[in-house]
């Protein structure tokens, strides 16, 4: 995969953008659109705040990715 990549999103779409440190820790950063709030943005607020709220739900993530990250 690209190191750098340009996305262009249209008013109704938004994107997740999650990044990884060689310590293994995640930050998690949203881009939309527009400036308002669509669904879009929404979901992808409500994804970020539990991603990084709800240790279950990071297992879970973890578990299906086998723990292991990409490089």
């Amino acid at each position: 995969m690209s190191d750098n990549v340009t996305l262009t999103l249209t008013e109704n779409q938004a994107a997740l953008i999650l990044e990884t440190t060689e310590e293994g820790e995640i930050t998690v950063n949203i881009h939309a659109g527009s400036e308002d709030l669509t669904l879009a943005a929404a979901l992808c607020e409500a994804i970020a705040e539990r991603l990084v709220s709800d240790e279950q739900f990071q297992q879970e993530l973890m578990d299906s990715v086998g723990g292991e990250e990409e490089e």
